[in-house]
């Protein structure tokens, strides 16, 4: 029965033993599978298997490194040269060795979180959140294990990936974030109307086709109209036409064209709930985001869509599933036009030809293995990224880090207009008025 994988942040601790590893004992010893236990437990295992995935131990034990960069974060002494026996040739055990000291200096980028031990808090690292586990599941690789070189260039591409993302998006002015998102969603004769106003509406279209009626878009558009209309006045037939063109975009209808008449529109079976509907909804405004270049954090698109922060994870899911392996150059690609417009003061066009390189790897399970050779190179290319964009957040970033956005002094200090005229705002909780008289006397 395989025994529940420990969470991302408890990398020191032993997850069997939860006792935090070190230099004599509790060696850290990574498995092929990317799990790491400590020397102690591994050796009082019944079958020789990782107790988390199952997967068969094959190499001797005593054979397995010690993992020495999860050892340097324990302030253990970390050998110059472990010799591994499993490697032969001195050409390959160079090259080894080159790719250990890439994933050692990359995980000094952990230290502000060992400092606090078992409480791990990953909001003193330089790095953001999704950067920190990324990092983890790299520091975790076995590179002597077949499985685990495979897994380390997998991990070094996600780590590259995300750093163009953070990059990025570290050249976006967030006040102008949702200016252009809009802009760019009208310019494709769409609309969002604000989270409440979008929502009632696209539970008016649901109402009007879920039991499969085929009406035209002018019945349609009208019937959404009238029924928002008492509680949002501001509904007209041009803007409701906009959200139907959406869900239009994103197939959401199946449609039957007739002679001399409008065509009838009929929600596809699969769209026939309000959650499938939705989520077809956003995914159609993240790919024209995507399409115009924005990169949007999970956080604010839950603010810009549903005004709050509880979609995080929902956002988070449809990103990741409209990413396809040639994202990241794509990335690459709006990383080099960003950087043509600021004049590139800090020259990050030089991690252009690392970034490709991360690019170019297979992220498919079964993708062959890497050369050593290869494996060096990988690590390399995802240390001098990583570096870059630390050095850019340090030196020359002009948001500083992690600096929340800068809320106007006046910022929920008087009653917001709609909610008092018409019980209900558009704009939802990233309405700048306050909405209670609670909000106004935080």
């Amino acid at each position: 029965m395989p025994v529940q994988a420990p969470q991302w942040t408890e990398f020191l601790l032993c997850p069997i033993c939860t006792q935090t590893f070190e230099e004599t004992v509790r060696r850290p010893i990574s498995l092929g599978c990317g799990h790491t236990v400590c020397k102690m437990c591994l050796n009082k295992l019944h079958r020789k298997a990782c107790p988390f995935d199952q997967t068969a131990i094959a190499t001797d034990i005593e054979q397995l490194p010690v993992n020495t960069a999860l050892l340097q974060l324990v302030g253990g002494q970390v050998p110059k040269v472990q010799p591994v026996a499993l490697i032969t040739s001195p050409e390959d055990a160079q090259h080894y060795e080159e790719a250990s000291q890439c994933v050692e200096e990359l995980a000094l980028y952990l230290k502000p979180l060992s400092n606090t031990r078992g409480n791990t808090s990953t909001t003193l690292s330089i790095l953001s959140r999704p950067m920190q586990r990324k990092l983890v599941t790299l520091v975790h690789c076995q590179l002597v294990e077949e499985e685990g070189r495979v897994r380390a260039m997998r991990a070094a591409r996600s780590l590259g990936e995300r750093t163009v993302t953070e990059l990025i998006l570290q050249h976006q002015n967030p006040q102008q974030l949702s200016s252009n998102l809009w802009a760019a969603v009208r310019a494709r004769g769409c609309q969002f109307l604000g989270p409440a106003m979008q929502e009632e509406a696209l539970k008016l279209v649901l109402l009007a086709l879920e039991d499969g009626s085929a009406l035209s878009r002018k019945v349609l558009v009208l019937f959404v109209v009238q029924r928002l209309e008492p509680r949002f006045p501001q509904a007209s037939k041009t803007s409701i036409g906009h959200v139907v063109q959406l869900l239009y975009r994103a197939s959401c209808f199946k449609v039957t064209k007739r002679d001399e008449d409008s065509s009838l529109m009929q929600l596809k079976e699969e769209f026939r709930t309000y959650e499938a509907l939705r989520r077809e909804h956003d995914s159609q405004i993240v790919q024209i985001a995507m399409e115009g270049g924005l990169r949007i954090a999970p956080d604010q698109w839950s603010s810009l869509l549903y005004g709050d922060q509880s979609h995080k994870s929902h956002m988070q899911s449809i990103i990741d599933k409209l990413q396809t392996p040639a994202s990241f150059a794509q990335s690459v690609q709006e990383l080099t036009i960003a950087l043509q417009r600021t004049g590139d003061p800090a020259n990050l066009n030089r991690l252009r030809p690392h970034l490709e390189l991360l690019a170019n790897i297979d992220p498919s399970p079964d993708a062959p293995p890497p050369t050593w050779e290869q494996l060096e190179k990988g690590l390399v290319a995802v240390k001098t990224v990583v570096h870059g964009l630390v050095d850019f957040i340090q030196n020359h970033s002009k948001k500083g880090h992690h600096t929340p956005y800068s809320r106007h002094s006046k910022y929920k200090t008087y009653m917001c207009r709609d909610m008092k005229q018409k019980g209900g705002c558009p704009r939802g909780a990233s309405c700048t008025f306050a909405h209670s008289q609670e909000e106004l006397e935080k």
